[in-house]
């Protein structure tokens, strides 16, 4: 077995590397967040005796939701000798990752991106935690369903992944009675998006827009007009999940459920980790801080078994069955899901309660 690639000869440190979204535009506080449960699971590994008595090293690179500048990582992370690549929150910028990381045969283990289509074609080298979005949006679409919501509006940008989410709502709800309606909002502000909804009649806005803007301005023009009292707002994609979403937004923020990837209760490993995560953080972990630390169980447990070299990684993922946070986490080939995947992580349909803020209330379980 090589071991020229992953492991720094003078040192005999193992290097990861791990993509995020550390400055804007990329969507900072998740970055934040996902680096967080990454070092602290780094940390945990090098407690335990590292890697075959190696330390674990993570190289962090900032993508800043570029998916140019995620390419560009993966390259030089590659030249640094990293044995794989974890990481990213953003869909768009994993998506340019994992074809970069699949084109060097450099392993990708993909921490919270949910697109469906991560690759172009179906490949070994790229295996995920996070669950796809088909599967999620789906439980989303059968919340809004049992909740007596068959009109449903999209406030929406140009975007792959919210076309995509938008695709899969539209797919889920037309054979039960539900309809989707686009608007654009590239196009239009959120005076006029509240005109078009007062006149189609929808009951549910969901918010398949950029964060905090211009997300925070629909929900404040949402909430004052008059005509849209009785209207549900809802985030799929997850934005009431991190504190500054109340920070800007208080009270209105509340009642917006979301898609988390959290169970009913952790792993008993998971409530260890949520107080690691709470220190080290200043503040409640987000799901996506459970991710990272998970992405870097499950890679320690690969390393540990097979080496470093970067086939044996990838020709190991089928074999994974690691203790999660969240769960026993096995890698498997998903009908319609081109790469390894967690099939599937828990998910919840939540809210921040009107009544206090820091409290998230279970709407419905998928």
């Amino acid at each position: 077995m090589s071991t020229s690639l992953g492991v720094d000869r003078a040192g005999g440190v193992v290097r990861v590397g791990a993509l995020a979204p550390l400055s804007p535009p990329g969507w900072v506080e998740a970055g934040r967040q996902l680096v967080a449960g990454l070092e602290l699971g780094v940390r945990d590994v090098n407690d335990a005796g590292g890697v075959g008595g190696r330390p674990l090293e993570l190289v962090v690179r900032d993508t800043a939701a570029d998916p140019r500048r995620a390419a560009a990582a993966v390259d030089e992370l590659a030249g640094l000798g990293v044995a794989a690549v974890t990481g990213e929150y953003h869909s768009v910028v994993a998506r340019a990752a994992a074809a970069r990381a699949d084109a060097l045969g450099l392993p990708f283990l993909c921490s919270s991106a949910v697109l469906d289509a991560l690759t172009d074609q179906p490949t070994e080298r790229v295996a995920r935690i996070a669950p796809a979005q088909s599967h999620g949006w789906r439980v989303y679409a059968d919340f809004l369903l049992g909740a007596g919501h068959r009109r449903i509006a999209v406030a929406t940008q140009p975007s792959v992944y919210w076309a995509s989410g938008t695709g899969i709502l539209r797919e889920r709800l037309a054979p039960r009675g539900g309809s989707v309606v686009e608007f654009d909002m590239s196009v239009l502000g959120p005076a006029a998006l509240c005109d078009a909804l007062a006149a189609h009649g929808a009951t549910a806005l969901l918010l398949l827009v950029g964060h905090p803007e211009p997300a925070a301005s629909v929900v404040r023009s949402v909430r004052r007009d008059p005509r849209l009292t009785g209207v549900l707002i809802g985030a799929p994609a997850g934005q009431p999940e991190f504190a500054e979403w109340a920070t800007l937004l208080g009270g209105d923020g509340a009642g917006i459920p979301f898609l988390r990837y959290l169970p009913e209760r952790l792993t008993p490993l998971g409530t260890r980790v949520e107080a690691a995560l709470r220190a080290r953080l200043a503040g409640p972990p987000s799901f996506v801080a459970f991710e990272g630390y998970d992405t870097i169980a499950v890679l320690a447990d690969v390393l540990r078994a097979h080496g470093t070299d970067r086939a044996d990684i990838t020709a190991s993922w089928a074999r994974v069955d690691t203790e999660g946070t969240r769960g026993r986490i096995r890698l498997s080939r998903a009908p319609g899901i081109s790469v390894r995947q967690w099939a599937w992580p828990p998910v919840r349909i939540v809210d921040r309660d009107p009544t206090d803020l820091d409290r998230f209330r279970v709407l419905h379980t998928g």
